[in-house]
């Protein structure tokens, strides 16, 4: 175990070609704490945690957890998984089946006498609440016990490193923030580097404090969770982000004493401002809107201080999960997101006459596409 302070933490390369048409190759940093691993299906999350875990075995790269050097391709050091002191609990927990939940807790603890086993047992089992469950098997708790069980399996050898491959995705919300919390408690005391993979938007929010965003093997952005994921400075990385909505535009007017710029939209000449940036009057740029910031009136709004109201007609409605999804168009065609409740409220039908509502914050300046090597 490395000691703690600002030595403990994770720092390498890793270069993994998995087919002619996909490679791994990123720089991974993460301190003491959380650190979301975001990104699409196919991004190369998972593999970034087999290779740092020893599971994989990297083309190339250094892995580095606190002074301990786990793989370094020129010197032909790899250190084996069962002695990297790094903890990994995927989405399938692997839990056995025969075994109690006490008797899953300690199984890697076979080297330790009984009674140090049977006291790191009870510690990790009374931080994640699963105590009083010792004696059961897996298939006598909940979805979320059995999770906890595998985060106390993981921790009890008190790893330097913790992997988490989406392990909380079948919970629902409320297990899994209180399981979150239960695991930074553990962590305010250990301060060991966690990543945690996943592809939801809801958890990069509401989870971690970094985020290293992974597209086609690169590391896209990283950094904290608000200025990866709430200001994203290109298009892709948006797009990642949950913005839907994407506008070409020019700089009409610059507002410095509000902190705000009036631009007009391509599409049909609508105007729409922003927040201000070093764009000056006349450039082009490029407007991306969450769906979800948006909001929606049957009738014209008067009183707000709201800079941007949009007069549009529902196209479309649709069901998405826990959502709907209005497609109106202003001029320009917006997707806009409800609840069913708000829908309901609004008596929202398709051909109906709406007001979008678009605070200035949530209009996001961005580099196109084509402006990303």
């Amino acid at each position: 175990m490395s000691p703690e302070g600002p030595h403990r933490a994770l720092a390498g390369s890793i270069q993994k070609r998995l087919s002619p048409g996909f490679a791994l190759d990123v720089q991974v940093s993460a301190p003491a704490g959380i650190t979301i691993v975001f990104g699409e299906s196919g991004s190369g999350k998972t593999t970034l945690l087999r290779c740092l875990a020893g599971l994989d075995r990297p083309d190339a790269g250094r892995i580095v957890v606190g002074e301990r050097v786990l793989f370094d391709s020129p010197s032909g050091c790899n250190v084996s998984a069962r002695d990297r002191g790094v903890g990994f609990v995927f989405q399938q927990l692997a839990l056995f089946p025969h075994l109690s939940v006490r008797d899953n807790i300690r199984y890697g603890l076979h080297r330790l006498s009984p009674e140090v086993r049977a006291e790191r047992t009870r510690a990790v089992a009374e931080s994640f609440r699963i105590d009083h469950l010792l004696d059961r098997k897996p298939s006598a708790v909940s979805g979320g016990e059995r999770q906890r069980t595998a985060l106390a399996r993981a921790l009890v050898t008190d790893p330097d490193l913790l992997l988490l491959d989406e392990p909380l995705s079948a919970l629902d919300h409320a297990t899994q923030s209180r399981i979150m919390a239960d695991l930074r408690a553990w962590n305010t005391a250990h301060a060991i580097p966690i990543l945690y993979v996943t592809h939801a938007h809801r958890e990069v929010f509401a989870l971690g404090e970094r985020v290293m965003v992974l597209d086609a093997g690169r590391v896209l952005a990283e950094g904290t969770t608000h200025d990866v994921m709430e200001a994203p400075a290109h298009e892709p990385l948006a797009q990642l982000a949950g913005f839907e909505n994407f506008f070409d535009g020019a700089v009409v007017a610059r507002r410095p004493d509000a902190g705000t710029m009036q631009c007009r939209l391509a599409q049909a000449g609508i105007p729409l401002e922003v927040p201000l940036s070093h764009a000056t009057e006349g450039e082009a740029v490029r407007i991306a809107i969450r769906a979800g910031d948006i909001l929606l009136a049957n009738q014209e709004p008067r009183g707000l201080s709201a800079r941007n109201i949009l007069r549009g007609r529902v196209r479309s409605l649709t069901r998405e999960g826990p959502t709907v999804r209005a497609d109106v168009d202003a001029g320009a065609a917006f997707a806009v997101h409800l609840t069913p409740g708000a829908c309901e409220s609004l008596r929202l039908e398709e051909a109906d006459e709406v007001w979008l509502i678009i605070k200035t914050h949530s209009c996001r300046l961005v580099e196109p596409s084509g402006a990303l090597s």
